[in-house]
């Protein structure tokens, strides 16, 4: 990943001296000092916005998914520590949200789902309030709720990233499952049909390709939620893509990523990542210049 982009990578204490011992140098490596309570960094991290030509940053509030993963203290505390790490105006948010429940096109659009109403978030917002701040806050200016249901073993309630995800501004990829004794099948045929009509209504419209989810897998007797829809992009020219050690689904993810990126796609084994009950998108946080 440093010979695509610069990375930063959070440590404080034991994990940073174990990460200085064990880590290859680098030149486009940087630890930074930020303690943490779990990896998962696309969901406490800030949302990064462009405003007026100038890099800002959204700093939502955090509770562990709805307080399901005590303690979260440090998380909590994280973006506004990388906010003034790298030198980033911040903006706090009074909103629970984790930056995986939402995906934009970057001009205006956003995909999310009932995640952001749970009463272990917000109780006290609907989806009009939700609409309005998301509006204040990242100029969005519509917004397809998805609410068929996430995957199975996911403990976020149904994070986007995992279910839908945009290519570009026409394309979006979604999980479907083609396995019909498959629990997910039926929540994730009806996300697949309500972003084909939102698809075809929106403007510009919208073509929506599937990701066939890979067979259901346990580890210690929980079915793990694997989904191809979380890949990390790695600027212009590379694509990192989960896999789960079944080529036949593998293959037709990587297959189909390549073609509508146009980037390289590499797979990555993450067999062993989404034994913590994420992946690639999950762990990671895009910073832009």
């Amino acid at each position: 990943m440093a010979d695509v982009v610069p990375v930063r990578i959070l440590a404080a204490g034991p994990v940073a001296k174990s990460a200085e011992a064990t880590l290859p140098r680098h030149p486009n490596v940087e630890l930074v000092s930020i303690p943490t309570n779990d990896c998962w960094i696309r969901d406490y991290g800030p949302s990064f916005i462009k405003r007026g030509g100038h890099l800002e940053a959204i700093d939502w509030r955090y509770n562990a998914w709805g307080g399901k993963y005590p303690p979260w203290d440090e998380d909590s505390r994280a973006a506004e520590q990388i906010c003034d790490h790298a030198g980033i105006p911040r903006q706090p948010s009074d909103l629970c949200l984790e930056g995986g429940a939402i995906e934009t096109d970057g001009r205006g659009r956003l995909l999310t789902t009932n995640c952001l109403l749970t009463e272990t978030r917000n109780p006290s917002w609907n989806k009009q309030q939700i609409a309005q701040h998301l509006h204040q806050m990242l100029g969005i200016n519509e917004i397809a709720w998805i609410d068929g249901g996430g995957l199975q073993g996911d403990d976020t309630d149904g994070h986007i990233d995992q279910l839908a995800r945009f290519v570009d501004q026409q394309n979006v990829v979604v999980s479907v499952c083609q396995d019909d004794n498959d629990p997910n099948t039926a929540g994730l045929q009806t996300n697949l049909r309500q972003l084909e009509i939102w698809g075809s209504s929106t403007q510009p419209k919208v073509q929506v390709h599937r990701l066939t989810i890979p067979p259901a897998r346990f580890i210690d007797g929980v079915r793990v939620p694997e989904s191809y829809c979380n890949f990390l992009r790695l600027g212009d020219n590379c694509t990192l893509v989960p896999v789960f050690g079944c080529q036949r689904t593998d293959t037709q993810a990587m297959d189909t990523l390549r073609d509508l990126l146009g980037t390289e796609v590499i797979g990555l084994d993450c067999r062993d990542l989404v034994w913590g009950l994420g992946a690639l998108h999950c762990a990671s946080l895009n910073q832009p210049l």
